[in-house]
């Protein structure tokens, strides 16, 4: 297997991404959420990103986090525990 593909197996996204990265309808200027820092993402079995407070959850398919609201609606209520890993390829 290709060295670059097993680097990404391995850390399916770049910490200093996780870091950035906040839910999109958290942020969003019509949908804010309250607080100081709204949206923060948890990397949850390498491969979906989930915002806690409300329950959205982003897959990340080939090492991209797929960050559209309608796709972290798609899964909000689905228990990350019984979230499909790998993500659907739709």
């Amino acid at each position: 297997m290709h060295a670059a593909k097993i680097r990404r197996m391995a850390s399916p996204i770049d910490p200093e991404l996780l870091e950035i990265l906040r839910c999109p309808y958290c942020v969003s200027t019509s949908t804010r959420q309250p607080g100081e820092d709204p949206g923060r993402l948890i990397l949850y079995k390498d491969c979906w990103l989930i915002e806690p407070v409300y329950g959205r959850k982003y897959p990340i398919k080939d090492g991209i986090p797929i960050m559209l609201i309608e796709e972290g609606e798609k899964w909000i209520n689905v228990k990350p525990e019984d979230l499909p890993v790998p993500p659907p390829a739709d």
